[in-house]
């Protein structure tokens, strides 16, 4: 069986960095950061994810603009987007079930829920 790969798309070199330290210290995972949100989709394009992480707050581009421009794209549409934001609570998160669904994460990031997320949207990959 072959890695899951992972795009990370986060502003910040050092969220991004922390994020693929944590992927791949859990194992199983090949990961891409990618630091412009405005370079994501040639970056998806090139690397073809079985997962983005998106962060919602950057410049430019925000997360919902480039999963916009994902989700345009015939080729990259049905990739499960997870997004890790500073904007709303873990708390607000669990109420709403949203981990559940695997579609958010709080910053900051803690590592057991966010392999908990990604393992969530990666095992229909696996079926």
């Amino acid at each position: 069986m072959s890695k899951a790969k992972i795009l990370v798309v986060d502003d910040d070199p050092k969220i991004s960095g922390l994020i693929r330290v944590i992927l791949e210290k859990a194992g199983g995972c090949e990961v891409l950061e990618e630091n412009r949100s405005f370079a994501a989709r040639v970056a998806a394009r090139s690397f073809l994810p079985d997962v983005v992480l998106l962060d919602v707050d950057m410049p430019g581009l925000d997360g919902g603009d480039v999963a916009t421009e994902l989700r345009s794209d015939p080729v990259l549409k049905s990739i499960p987007i997870l997004f890790v934001t500073s904007l709303v609570s873990r708390r607000e998160i669990v109420s709403q079930n949203a981990i559940r669904s695997g579609h958010y994460v709080a910053k900051p990031i803690e590592p057991a829920v966010l392999l908990q997320a990604v393992r969530a949207l990666l095992e229909p990959v696996a079926a």
